[in-house]
């Protein structure tokens, strides 16, 4: 049990009521305008003690600023470069300036509804979800350390804005080969991007040894990813080595591009001998990309989008969900139906098909 005290402020008459805290040190809150409201106060700390939901009021007065930095350095150490720099840039434009001197016992439900309403307006679905993330993560580490006892940030509906998936742009055979034709040098680089579906830093990663001719395999085990004009070499995305086919045409002209090179050098190396830097010319003046796209007369698109076109004739060749599964390094095949779900709509008109001719010949007619 704590005990109320009287002492004399600017104010006038003040109370402070002491506790004791679960680790056995002294407590204390200051400012309580009558001695019946501290005694409840006290009361209250005594109860969440014997329920096991005690908070320290002082802990409980750490801000967003405090714990912010702490948990970004945690995510530092965990998350690959690539995908920690839009959390990074999501603290520090918009959870740190808005969140930053707050108490996180102050912050209620209502405030972060409000809060994740007006971002709504200004930011997509997924910049506000990521965004929204890093809030309640940081609300979660203030529950685990007993600073606050519920997360305002998880409890209710906040209103999150739905994510919706664009539809995917995907090249023929003649458009690839028309593309291609307008890369210049790169034109080995964007057949294979279209034609085994890695991913542009799997690319850009890839080394003479990576190549097995014999098999017809690429084999992906490295990601070369560009931040803040950094290149940082890691594990592909999934973390899992992966081999690839490729088709024969692909393995002549690699074969040819790659002779007498040393097997640990870059398949596609930059002018300087180093990583290519995404998409843009040598000189960093202008997108080879964009500019072969308006030659080719295509439609805008990304590099990632040769993905999805090589999923496409994947698809179109006759490959199944799990062979595309594998080729395109998903977790799961459930995931790459849900990403190219279109791609199979085919497939669920032959299922009809076949139910027919089967209900069919069996005489359903009969029936009617």
């Amino acid at each position: 049990m704590g005990s109320v005290h009287a002492y004399n402020s600017a104010n006038g008459k003040r109370y402070e009521a002491r506790y004791r805290k679960p680790n056995g040190k002294q407590g204390a809150k200051r400012g309580f305008t009558r001695k019946r409201d501290a005694e409840l106060w006290l009361s209250e700390i005594d109860t969440a003690r014997a329920k096991g939901n005690f908070i320290d009021p002082q802990a409980a007065r750490a801000t967003i600023d405090m714990l912010g930095p702490v948990w970004l350095d945690a995510k530092r150490h965990t998350m690959k470069p690539s995908s920690f720099a839009p959390v990074e840039t999501a603290w520090r434009l918009r959870v740190q300036p808005t969140w930053g001197g707050w108490e996180v016992a102050l912050i209620k439900h209502t405030d972060v509804r409000a809060w994740v309403a007006e971002l709504s307006k200004t930011t997509g679905a997924t910049v506000t979800i990521r965004t929204f993330g890093v809030l309640a993560s940081i609300l979660d580490d203030a529950v685990y350390d007993g600073r606050i006892s519920t997360n305002p940030a998880r409890v209710g509906r906040i209103g999150l804005p739905k994510k919706t998936r664009g539809k995917h742009g995907y090249l023929t055979h003649d458009e690839v080969i028309r593309l291609a034709r307008e890369c210049g040098d790169r034109k080995l680089l964007v057949l294979v991007l279209a034609y085994t579906g890695i991913r542009w830093g799997e690319a850009t990663a890839l080394r003479v040894q990576d190549l097995d001719f014999a098999r017809g395999r690429m084999h992906i085990s490295r990601n070369a990813v560009e931040v803040h004009g950094k290149i940082h070499v890691g594990t592909p995305k999934s973390h899992t080595a992966r081999a690839v086919p490729v088709p024969g045409f692909l393995l002549e002209q690699l074969q040819l591009a790659t002779k007498g090179r040393p097997r640990d050098s870059l398949v596609f190396p930059a002018g300087d001998g180093g990583f290519i830097r995404r998409t843009r010319s040598d000189d960093g003046s202008k997108s080879w990309f964009k500019t072969a796209l308006l030659k080719a007369e295509l439609p805008m698109m990304t590099t990632h989008d040769l993905r999805h076109t090589a999923a496409s004739l994947a698809v179109q060749s006759g490959a199944n969900v799990k062979t595309i599964q594998r080729m395109l390094g998903h977790t799961s095949a459930a995931m790459t139906l849900d990403v190219y779900s279109d791609l199979f709509d085919e497939d669920l008109n032959a299922v009809s098909d076949r139910l027919d001719d089967g209900a069919v010949a069996a005489g359903v007619g009969g029936l009617f």
